[in-house]
Formats: structure tokens, sequence, C-alpha cells
């Protein structure tokens, strides 16, 4: 793949709380490479939530424009972003957001359901299950699984659609570090062999230093970013981690 995956271009987002106006997201522009693997850090209130929700159509920002494979969407009504949403965007979350009463496979197959796309679902099912080692516990429900087999059934579901882009909020948050670092390892190759493009917000600078690209965001603007495979990385990320 080539190009730009996902891309916000001058985004404005404020909350208001009763006659209060919260400014979270000022001027932010951010492109996402396709085929790469870009961390997003800052202290909490930093607007990296905020950022992933209007990346990933959930809210729409108050100006600016977020442009997916190339395609605006300051435009969209309401069932046009569900449906742009529903086939390019894949959602990754700290806790899972499995449904426990389905199967692991019944979990994956959701939206491809949902977008009427079952048979090409199940397709992409038997090689994801094979990538991501959860072929042996697909009858399983989400009670039956591991922490790490749960996050792989959560990342089957967000790929199960051939997405633009994996958004991932904190995927390795609920994990111990053997796991997190296996969950990792998992992107990474998926990343490198296969060329998904994820963006991750996390809080853990060891997590942010396997992504190509690392970018900082402080009081809801962009403070700066780093090579992911820069010489310096760990001391760039440290330094910002720390404020």
């Amino acid at each position: 793949m080539s190009g730009i995956a996902i891309e916000a271009r001058n985004v404005v987002k404020s909350y208001r709380l009763g006659e209060v106006v919260i400014p979270a997201l000022r001027d932010v522009s951010l492109s996402v490479a396709s085929g790469s693997f870009t961390a997003v850090m800052g202290p909490s209130g930093s607007g990296k939530s905020t950022l992933l929700h209007v990346l990933g159509l959930v809210d729409v920002p108050d100006a600016g424009d977020v442009l997916v494979a190339g395609r605006s969407t300051s435009a969209l009504d309401d069932d046009a972003l569900t449906v742009l949403r529903r086939d390019t965007i894949g959602f990754v979350f700290q806790t899972f957001e499995l449904i426990e009463a389905l199967s692991a496979r019944e979990n994956v197959l959701l939206p491809a359901e949902v977008a009427g796309r079952v048979d090409a679902g199940r397709e992409r099912l038997a090689h994801l299950a094979e990538r991501l080692g959860i072929a042996e516990r697909l009858d399983h429900r989400p009670g039956q699984l591991s922490g790490g087999q749960r996050q792989r059934v959560a990342l089957a579901r967000a790929l199960v659609n051939d997405p633009v882009v994996i958004l991932a909020d904190e995927p390795t948050g609920n994990l111990d570090s053997a796991t997190g670092r296996d969950v990792l390892d998992v992107l990474r190759a998926g990343v490198d062999e296969e060329g998904w493009t994820v963006l991750m917000v996390t809080h853990d600078p060891v997590a942010a230093m396997r992504a190509d690209h690392v970018v900082f965001l402080r009081d809801g603007t962009l403070a700066g970013s780093v090579s992911g495979r820069a010489d310096d990385v760990r001391e760039v990320i440290a330094r910002f981690a720390g404020v």
C-alpha cells in the first residue's frame, strides 16, 4: 500500500461542561501513511482520546477535516459517516469490548455480518485466525480466554472487514508486560509483513518504541514527533512522557 491512510487537517474540537468550554484539540494536523505504525503519546487531558474519536469518525470536529484514504468526511451526514467508519476503520480497545454471550468466532464475524459480507468475512477469518494464533480458540467464549487471547480476537474483529486503518486505544493497557509485548509483536509483524496501518494511543514508552513514528500531544496541540527508529527515540519519548 502507498499514500495516506488517514489524515487530520487543522482539526479543532471543544466540549461544553455547563457554561465552560473545554478545548480538546487545537488546530491539529496529522497524516498516517498506509502500511505504517504510528503511536500517539501525551499526558492525561492532552487530547489523545479525542483525536482517536475524531479520526475514527465517532466524533465530528468543530472545524477542520478528516480524510480517510483521501476522502474528505466534512460534508458527510451521520449515515454516510457510519458506513465509512464500518467499511474502513477497525477499532481495538483496552477493555477488548467483546460480547460475552458470543463465541470468539461470532465476535470476529459480527462486523462482517453488519456490513453484509459474511462470506468474505469467513474467508478472511480463516487467514486471521492462523495469523493471530487463535484458530483453536474460535469456539470459546471470551470468559474462557486469556487476556492476550481476547485481545487477539479483538484484533481479528478489527481486521475482518479489511480496514484502511486500525485505531488501537491502549491495546496493552489491561495486559501484563509479557502478554503486552506479545500483542505488540503481532501489530508490528502485521505492519511489516502484511501492510497493516496502525495508529495506537498509549501511555507506555516501551509500546511507543515499537512504532515507526511517535507523535506527542500536549494541551490539545502537537508538541513534537520522532521516528521510532531514531537513535535518540528512547530519550525523546522519556522527555515527553515525563511532562
